[in-house]
């Protein structure tokens, strides 16, 4: 387990920025404790800075997880997020999306939503920007990308897509060997 490189951190960042903004700084000070990034073997986790410490006397061979894995880094050197942040994405989102009851479903199967299923979308949203899915009841169900700013949602086809899909909590059962 070891730090972020100064590119790697960049690109994470920039990444996170596209759904948290600049409340990425509420993730590393918070009151409860100082939390950190750290990789082991391409993924990104979320761990507080005592278990870090501790977690040192244990080989990295023989260490599979620490923490929240937030997610990992790609063979091109991207990030994929997980569906393990939405926890810690969720609270601090800038740009939230709410789905009708009819289109939860779909989204939990792991498809995009369409503008027929689309509830509410924050304002301002613009295209490409992160966000972050609920129900009409604020549980957060997963996040996405904006495929059309909040303008062009108001104008669209009903069978347009709107938000690409990202990860979902139904994840958890379809891919839980993936997501240690």
């Amino acid at each position: 387990m070891r730090p972020l490189t100064e590119d790697e951190t960049k690109i994470f960042f920039e990444k996170l920025s596209k759904y948290i903004g600049d409340n990425i700084k509420l993730l590393l000070d918070r009151p409860d404790g100082n939390f950190c990034f750290r990789l082991q073997k391409d993924r990104i986790f979320y761990v507080r800075e005592d278990i870090m410490k501790k977690a040192t006397c244990v080989d990295p061979k023989h260490l599979l997880s620490i923490g929240t894995c937030f997610g990992k880094f790609t063979k091109t050197k991207r990030i994929r997020l997980h569906i393990t942040a939405l926890d810690y994405l969720a609270p601090y989102a800038k740009f939230k999306v709410w789905l009708k009851p009819n289109a939860e479903q779909q989204f939990l199967y792991g498809h995009h939503v369409m503008k027929a299923g689309l509830g509410r979308i924050t304002e301002n949203t613009s295209q490409y920007q992160g966000v972050v899915v609920y129900n009409m009841n604020d549980l957060p169900l997963g996040f996405g990308v904006a495929a059309k700013s909040t303008e062009l949602c108001r104008q669209c086809d009903p069978m347009s897509i709107v938000v690409f899909h990202q990860a979902d909590i139904g994840e958890y059962i379809r891919s839980e060997e993936m997501l240690i």
